[in-house]
């Protein structure tokens, strides 16, 4: 329900405001918390069900523990918009993932209650051990929370963390934040072992009975505990499968009500200065106080902004993108290939995949959010014969780098990795950008890297991948490009590392990877009206080059210019130029991509014309050499 007036919320600019009121006024904060939350990212777009779902937890933390001297570290961090809210960033949240607005995630050069930077899942454990490390170097007292999403908790890293908690004494306190979701619907035995604690609240009721009543028997209640005790083993077993996160070195407590501030208040209360790592599940509601997502937490999971509807956008949200050609591409190929199995990593829905998984359930696995196991799992696959396609974003595949050398390029497996957001992605800013891909998959020995122009061409490369049977090969595409895409045509099975000449000119040669070559196409009336024509290539493969086209290039064109949504280090120019200089040709050439530095979040356009990437930029660039 929107709230007309808020009683509260507008006085509150720290967590020392939220202090001064009593408990029993905390149910009106919250409702004015998540009905800001509602009203505000309705507007500029964001992650809005994962902040709704923590609304209680967020500021019952805030109210009991003292931060910033406190360290309130959130994993993912899109959960975090309350948080912002109750930390001085109330008026800021309208700016909310806008160019020079303030981020969608945690942000440490933003805010002193911003303990750590958060964009990927997973993290929050181990960020808190670190913590409590320096904490015992500092020969300091302060407490360290770590809120993470039951989802998160299909990630290694997690376990990780946890395996060194009992390594460092003082308040640690790891809330398990669990709605049964990550982005989609959570996958494997953690979330069913979450499941089971729920199931079987009853082992802390008969601990404490028994435990009262053996205190009680005549002089011998301490004989009978110790006894007691013998017992209890078993009976936890039976009753709360817990006895994982207590030999990890943790106390655990729960589950409890994550939509109840005041029961939250009195939890914290009792364990916020426990002298040793405490776990405490609480249970919540992804999208809560907002029906629709609610019911539908998967699409509410992140949303854009509201906007006008127009002709002009109707007709542009008619033209296909590429997740949702792929998504089509891969029900192609599930009936001409029989091998062919699909993977992602709780990312059924942004890769595309969606309605593919369910007219093949057979052939597709969602394995969490664990990326290193789901490029090694292929490798399994693919060591028996199969045709694995990893569907990861560009900057989620960075977290499995290791798995990629060793279990898949080492051994030759022809795993194909489709990594949507490549380049330049908007909104979720530096973590999610997949400006680096082209650079770290370079380094890889034996693996072919491409960037299709269009969904044909996505096609194309896609069966062409499938051909070959000898190197792993990998696609990169970005989000929120429209592309051409025919539905029913026959693939071209592509010549590996061959390009193409979509433009003859002259002098001048222009070698663009993906949208970058149309981007340059949009860029030819500026040149010719400045006396410039010319030749543009489409650079599909940029390993392995093609150096025999590049060769031509080089002995009929005064200067070459490489242009990438990628950065310049290490990345597609860098190989050019390494060529042209290793084969002493005459020919020089420039380099156009994004700088060694982070670009901060934006609409894709906006940022496409911050780094020069657009038509209007790559014109100036050539204009001004």
């Amino acid at each position: 329900m929107e709230i007309s007036e808020y009683k509260y919320l507008e006085d509150i600019d720290s967590p020392d405001d939220l202090k001064e009121l009593s408990e029993n006024q905390l149910p009106r904060v919250c409702s004015e918390l998540r009905d800001y939350i509602i009203q505000t990212i309705r507007k500029t777009g964001g992650h809005m069900a994962p902040s709704l779902g923590v609304v209680e937890l967020t500021t019952a933390l805030h109210y009991i523990y003292n931060t910033p001297d406190d360290k309130l570290i959130w994993d993912v961090g899109h959960q975090a918009y309350g948080h912002k809210v109750l930390t001085g960033r109330r008026e800021a949240l309208k700016t909310n993932r806008q160019f020079k607005g303030i981020s969608g995630f945690c942000k440490r050069s933003e805010s002193k209650y911003d303990a750590f930077g958060a964009g990927h899942a997973s993290t929050s454990i181990s960020a808190a051990v670190g913590f409590a490390a320096a904490r015992e170097k500092n020969k300091e007292d302060n407490r360290i929370v770590s809120v993470i999403g039951d989802g998160s908790f299909t990630g290694g890293l997690a376990y990780e963390g946890l395996n060194n908690v009992c390594n460092f004494d003082g308040p640690f306190l790891v809330i398990v934040n669990d709605n049964s979701m990550s982005i989609s619907p959570n996958v494997g035995a953690m979330s069913n072992y979450f499941s089971r604690i729920i199931q079987n609240p009853k082992y802390q009721h008969y601990k404490n009975r028994i435990w009262e009543v053996l205190g009680h028997l005549p002089k011998g209640g301490n004989v009978f505990r110790r006894l007691g005790r013998k017992i209890m083993k078993p009976l936890k077993k039976l009753l709360a499968p817990t006895v994982v996160f207590e030999e990890f070195g943790l106390r655990y407590f729960g589950p409890v009500d994550g939509h109840d501030v005041q029961e939250l208040i009195t939890v914290f209360k009792n364990i916020k200065d426990l002298p040793y790592p405490v776990i405490l599940h609480v249970r919540t509601t992804k999208g809560k106080g907002l029906e629709k997502a609610e019911k539908d937490p998967t699409a509410y999971h992140g949303i854009s902004p509201a906007k006008d509807k127009t002709a002009s956008e109707d007709s542009e949200k008619s033209k296909p993108r590429f997740s949702k050609s792929f998504g089509e591409i891969a029900e192609e190929i599930a009936q001409k290939n029989d091998k062919a199995n699909f993977i992602t990593a709780a990312m059924k829905e942004g890769t595309g995949l969606a309605d593919f998984t369910e007219k093949y359930p057979d052939k597709h696995y969602d394995v969490g959010i664990a990326e290193g196991h789901a490029v090694t799992f292929s490798g399994g696959l693919a060591a028996e014969g199969y045709r694995p396609i990893v569907c990861i974003y560009s900057t989620f595949l960075q977290r499995a780098y290791d798995q990629i050398i060793h279990d898949i390029a080492l051994q030759d497996f022809p795993v194909i990795f489709t990594m949507d957001r490549a380049g330049l992605v908007g909104a979720d800013g530096p973590t999610h950008h997949g400006v680096f891909d082209l650079s770290y998959l370079n380094t890889v020995p034996g693996i072919i890297v491409s960037a299709p122009r269009t969904g044909n061409e996505l096609r194309n490369l896609l069966f062409t991948a499938l051909e070959q049977d000898s190197n792993p090969f990998a696609i990169r595409y970005p989000k929120d490009s429209y592309v051409e895409f025919d539905k029913g045509i026959e693939p071209e099975i592509l010549e590996i590392g061959s390009w193409e000449t979509v433009k003859e000119g002259q002098d001048i040669a222009i070698l663009g990877i993906g949208t970058m070559v149309q981007a340059s196409l949009n860029a030819i009336n500026d040149l010719q009206n400045n006396g410039i024509d010319p030749t543009i290539i489409n650079a599909r493969f940029i390993k392995p080059l093609d150096e025999e086209k590049l060769t031509e290039i080089a002995s009929s064109h005064n200067k070459i210019i490489t242009i990438e949504d990628n950065t310049l280090e290490g990345g597609f120019g860098s190989k050019v130029t390494k060529f042209i200089n290793d084969n002493k040709m005459d020919c020089s050439v420039d380099t156009l991509g994004i700088e060694d530095e982070f670009v901060e979040h934006g609409t894709r356009d906006e940022l496409l014309d911050l780094v020069g990437l657009t038509p209007d930029g790559i014109a100036q660039f050539i204009l001004d050499e």
